[in-house]
């Protein structure tokens, strides 16, 4: 069984920065990974995706510019730098793992992900 957890959440203000990771307990190498991410009252949604040869990135239009993903198989860590804060940024961010060596466009399908962490909250205060 492969855990997937989160880290770095935290309360900014409007126009900050904030990293935040997700750390798998095996070998990163051959998953794909996906954020996505959970407001209050409504769907989840695909934000940003990353093959597992860390050649492809996707995002969601609305973080295109903002938000990078990237990945260091060697720490088995996949991470989002969110640039610009908006309020509406505000949410649950989960990181979920696919093996199959597949890369997803956005907009992402959680189906696609077998494994996911628990979540972690970023908050932006305007």
């Amino acid at each position: 069984q492969v855990h997937v957890v989160e880290s770095g959440g935290g309360l900014v203000q409007a126009g900050e920065s904030l990293d935040i990771s997700c750390t798998l307990s095996e070998s990163l190498d051959l998953y794909s990974v996906g954020w996505f991410r959970q407001a209050p009252g409504k769907q989840r949604e695909g934000v940003s995706c990353i093959s597992y040869s860390g050649e492809r990135t996707s995002y969601q239009n609305s973080v295109k510019g903002r938000f990078t993903i990237s990945r260091d198989n060697a720490k088995k860590t996949v991470y989002l730098q969110m640039n610009s804060l908006k309020p509406e940024d505000t949410a649950m961010y989960y990181c979920a793992a696919d093996d199959g060596k597949s890369f997803f466009s956005l907009p992402l399908e959680e189906a696609d992900f077998a494994y996911w962490g628990q979540g972690t909250q970023v908050t932006v205060s305007s």
